[in-house]
């Protein structure tokens, strides 16, 4: 029985290469001209085409571009290939030798680099049908160039392209067709390290230049950048810089090395993260979602160690009109013992000064009295009351950075988020 099914094979195998001689033998095959149209007629030879995206690997900002594995599939009809099935017994042929046959002048119009797989063997298939459809399946590697636009970066979604074409047969000679039903399929475990594949299209880019019209057929992936990655590793450092600037506001105003000490800290640091993240992205001439962001916080800090700049100086001139007062205060003192001796030595002077002296205490009587009325009238100013509680300008400069600069950030997040995170999506 063993040798029978032996037998059998060997047969068949016999038949196999009669039928392959019979079609691609010597003087039978011309693989330099192309198959005919749809009903052996003139027209043009339409090729059916289907990819399997096997995984994606990196997509690099810097340079625009991203790697992608894939299995490659055309489908055609040759009616110079046709042969006898034998009631049903020869499915299809596998021919190990592509080179033999005609094979579509596709390529990758955006494609970088790329390359063939041959281990161990070249993966390559190619099957032969009894009504002349042929097979033919690659594995290859590609580098594609994807320009990016990272206006919202890292807010964004990118949409990158495969494009295949004709290089030099026309339309008028070869078409190429999306395979119907399923012409894109992707492997289930795709992962992506900073991205995430949120769907694709498939479309027709016929392009025409000045040698002819050639078909084209395109997929866009739309990817959606991962926000998970960024938000720990820039957006909540820069946050802790700024709030860590305003630990300024409430130290001492006399502790000058402190402040600045941490002033320039903060700046220095918070201008390094900025350099860091510009680093790995290209220079583009547009501004960007974290080139704002960075921006904005670095105008923070700065401006942190500048309130510190004004608080010195007002507390300097705080000091030179403290000293200024109680220089007019011992003037003062000094006139008024002065008057306080002539009363003793002459009555009439004394008497004659009296109406001076009354006069200056009813005016400050009065001014008091009208700053009590104002204090207590209904449309007090409640904000100037508590500015009062502290006699110095540069404190009062402390206190109202405590309440500014939380308000002003917390306003920027607020707008910031709202625009970026809620905008109106143009792709979907």
């Amino acid at each position: 029985m063993a040798w029978g099914e032996c037998s059998g094979k060997a047969n068949f195998r016999q038949i196999e290469k009669k039928i392959l001689d019979n079609i691609i033998g010597p003087g039978k095959y011309d693989s330099r001209i192309r198959p005919h149209g749809i009903n052996n007629t003139d027209g043009p030879a339409l090729v059916k085409v289907n990819i399997y995206i096997r995984s994606i690997s990196e997509i690099d900002d810097v340079r625009m571009d991203y790697s992608v594995q894939l299995t490659f599939r055309e489908q055609w009809r040759d009616e110079r290939l046709q042969f006898d099935d034998l009631g049903g017994q020869v499915r299809y042929l596998t021919l190990t030798d592509p080179e033999k046959i005609w094979k579509p002048d596709l390529f990758f119009s955006n494609e970088k680099e790329g390359h063939f797989h041959n281990i161990i063997m070249p993966n390559v298939l190619l099957r032969i049908h009894p009504n002349g459809d042929v097979l033919y399946s690659i594995r290859i590697s590609l580098v594609l160039s994807c320009p990016m636009d990272l206006k919202f970066y890292p807010l964004d979604k990118q949409t990158c392209s495969i494009l295949m074409a004709s290089y030099g047969y026309t339309t008028e000679d070869l078409v190429f067709l999306w395979k119907e039903g399923d012409p894109v399929q992707v492997t289930k475990n795709l992962h992506l390290p900073r991205f995430t594949l949120e769907r694709f299209f498939t479309d027709y880019c016929t392009s025409r230049t000045n040698t002819g019209e050639y078909s084209c057929l395109k997929v866009d992936l739309l990817f959606k950048r991962e926000f998970s990655y960024y938000l720990i590793q820039i957006y909540i450092p820069c946050c802790m810089l700024v709030i860590v600037s305003w630990v300024s506001f409430w130290l001492d105003q006399n502790a000058v090395p402190a402040r600045v000490s941490l002033g320039v800290t903060t700046l220095l640091t918070m201008a390094t993260q900025t350099s860091g993240i510009n680093a790995s992205l290209p220079p583009v001439s547009y501004t960007k979602a974290i080139d704002v962001w960075t921006g904005v916080c670095l105008t923070f800090v700065f401006g942190a160690l500048l309130e510190f700049a004004l608080v010195n100086y007002a507390s300097r001139s705080d000091v030179h009109k403290k000293m200024a007062k109680e220089q007019q205060k011992k003037q003062w003192e000094l006139e008024h013992a002065a008057l306080e001796a002539d009363h003793l030595e002459d009555g009439a002077t004394t008497f004659a000064m009296k109406p001076l002296v009354h006069h200056h205490g009813d005016l400050h009587a009065e001014k008091m009295r009208q700053c009590e009325v104002h204090m207590k009238s209904p449309k007090e100013n409640l904000c100037r009351r508590w500015m009062n509680r502290f006699p110095s300008r540069s404190k009062r400069i402390d206190v109202i950075s405590r309440i500014f600069f939380p308000l002003m950030f917390a306003l920027f997040n607020l707008v910031y988020w709202t625009t970026y995170l809620f905008r109106e999506d143009k792709e979907e």
